[in-house]
Parts: structure tokens; sequence; C-alpha cells
């Protein structure tokens, strides 16, 4: 059967870099134009050529989104479980090569974390964790995930990636959703940021999507890193090219895409390209008018005054008040994070900041999928 790696290995970085780096405006209003853009426009609307469209393309991607989604904006927030780690990647504050402390949530811990955060008037949960198999793995998910489930109104996610009968195992846990980014589709690249663990096999999480399909999970998150590889647009074309493979192959799936750019965290690296706010917004355009029907997601690694201004014009899925280490939402324990989160406002302010720009914030859009019984 075949894999995204099987089309991966059809595409050349370097050919696609000069490809996009050449268009002109003339490629750039004939994507704009168009009701249904090619990889080509794609590669335009992703083009240096692009920002001087900046506004159409906005307008364009809002048209788009209040069509598909109305006003709403769907809210989640992340749970981290874990900040184990069996890898040395060099932009991450998880690296096992970090002194930090590490740890686990337990089960009296996890029930404090998620009183904390009902609390706040979340339904949506990410779960994230460290990749360390023997400690958060199989085990720990089979253990935890019911009991998790049972509190949200949909669960999803962000773990090491996992074999397909796993993934198939914990949907009938109650698991609706996994994101796993790619970090960088260059894979010379990616090894030189991947020194240790099983996050070093490029392929196994590059296909991790492919599983995900097969299982049957209904929402699939892709992403890279941006910043990660010296050339933010190649990797966010690869992203695109990504997303149309999955949904050809694995079209009962949804999906969602993410931005995250390089944020600070315990030895850190610079960003080998630096994507500024306006590229951001170019970037998250290009999506909505590539696959209006998808979500896009923005997190709290970007600041509170970009995201009141660019939610309203394409993110339709949003964080607030992220904590990015274990116990972050009962106990505040900054020295364990992942990254530092920009916004750092409370759920009710990021919401009433929608609202006073004509969005609806969405706690709880759905009880009762696919036959599952609200719980």
């Amino acid at each position: 059967m075949s894999t995204f790696t099987d089309h991966w290995r059809t595409l050349d970085w370097d050919d696609i870099r000069l490809r996009i780096n050449t268009k002109t405006p003339a490629d750039v209003e004939r994507a704009l134009n168009t009701a249904h853009p090619t990889r080509d426009d794609m590669m335009a609307l992703l083009s240096p050529a692009a920002s001087a469209y900046l506004e159409p393309l906005a307008q364009k991607a809002q048209r788009l989104t209040r069509q598909r989604f109305g006003n709403t904006v769907s809210f989640y927030v992340p749970l981290y479980l874990s900040n184990l780690c069996a890898n040395d990647c060099t932009y991450c504050g998880f690296s096992m090569s970090n002194r930090i402390k590490r740890k686990t949530l337990d089960e009296a811990e996890i029930a404090r974390e998620c009183d904390a955060i009902r609390e706040m008037g979340f339904e949506h949960l990410l779960l994230v964790t460290g990749e360390h198999q023997g400690k958060v793995g199989m085990d720990y998910f089979r253990r935890h995930l019911p009991a998790i489930r049972r509190r949200f109104a949909s669960l999803q996610m962000e773990v090491q990636p996992l074999a397909q009968e796993e993934y198939a195992e914990l949907k009938t846990l109650g698991l609706d959703g996994v994101m796993v980014y790619q970090e960088t589709y260059h894979e010379a690249e990616y090894a030189r940021h991947h020194l240790k663990g099983h996050k070093q096999d490029f392929f196994w999480r590059l296909e991790t999507p492919d599983r995900l399909g097969r299982a049957g999970i209904d929402k699939i998150g892709l992403g890279a890193l941006i910043g990660l590889s010296d050339s933010w647009r190649v990797d966010c074309y690869m992203v695109a090219e990504h997303l149309l493979w999955l949904q050809k192959h694995y079209w009962q799936s949804r999906y969602s895409i993410s931005f995250p750019r390089l944020r600070p965290c315990a030895g850190g690296i610079e960003p080998a390209s630096i994507m500024d706010e306006r590229q951001l917004v170019q970037t998250i355009c290009a999506f909505r008018l590539l696959a209006p029907e998808i979500e896009l997601s923005l997190s709290t690694r970007e600041s509170p005054w970009f995201r009141d201004r660019v939610v309203p014009l394409a993110i339709n899925n949003v964080s607030a008040f992220s904590k990015t280490q274990p116990g972050g939402y009962a106990d505040d324990h900054p020295e364990l994070e992942q990254f530092s989160p920009h916004d750092g406002r409370r759920p009710q302010e990021v919401a009433d900041a929608l609202v006073a720009r004509g969005l609806q914030p969405v706690w709880k859009d759905w009880d009762n999928f696919l036959g599952r019984a609200s719980q």
C-alpha cells in the first residue's frame, strides 16, 4: 500500500524553492482569481511576490472562512501529562539532554488538572506528552484515557507516533484526533536536529498520518515547525502536499493545520529562516484558499495583539491560557515547560476579545459524533 513517502520522494526541495521564489505578480493574481487553487497556485500564494497582495488575499480568506464556518471559533486547551522524553532534539525544552525536572502525572494529578481545566470552561482537550514509550506509552494511555474522555466533549493527542493498531485501539477508548507535526520535510535538516531516540526515524514520522487515516481517526493534524529549516516557504508547501495526499486517500478523516513558529525554550536554537508576522498571515490565508473546509489553528505561541487581529481572518480553532508543563493548571511549575507561550491571557479574556470583533467562541461544538453517545 502506498504512503505519503512515495509521493514525497517525487518532490525536489530545491526545485520547489526555485519555483516558489520565481513566481510573478501575474501568477499570484491568477491564484487569487481561481475558485479551485492548484499546487502551482499554492506556490504562488506562498511566494515573495504574494506579499504585495496581502490585503486581497486576506479578504478572500476571510470571505471563505465566514462562508464555511460562520462567525464561530472553537476553543481547546493542551493538557501536558508528562515531560519525560527519550529523544534528543535541538529545539525542544523536553529534550533528554536538557537538565530539567521530569514529571509524569498520576491519576490524582490528572484529575486535579481536569478539574482546573473544566472550571475554565474548556470541553475540547489536547493531551500532550514527551516521547517516552516505556513510561508514557500505550499502557499509560490505556490506564488514563477513558477517565479523561468522560470529562470532555472531545479528546485529541499529540504524543509519539504509534502503530496503526494502537491508534485503532485508542479510538475505542475515546480518542477523536491526533496532531503529528513533521517538524521539517527536509530529510537532511531533520537529521541535524534529531540527535537521539526514535524520533530520528524521519519516515516513521512522515507516515504517521497514513497510519492514522487507515485506523479511522476522525481528525488528523499537520504542520511544520516554522524556522527549523532554511526555507519556511518550502516546508509550508510540503504541508500542503501532505494535506492534499491525505485528503485524496483518507477522505473520511477531517484535517487540521497548525502554524507553530519556533519559540524560546531550554537549550533552544535560533531559527534557520525567519517568518515575520505578515508572512504568517500570508501563509494562513494561502491555506484557507487552498482548502476552505479544513480547520486552521493558531496557538498561544503568538502574541495577543497578533491573535486578536488574525483569528478573524481565517482561523477557526484557538488555544487559550496554555500551560506547556505537567501540572501547569492546578500547580504552576514554569521550570518544567516545553516552550514559553506568548499569549498568557485567561480564557475569558481571549473569548471577550474575539466577541468584540464579531466572533462567537465555541467551547463545545458536538455531543454525539458518528454514533458515539455523549458521556
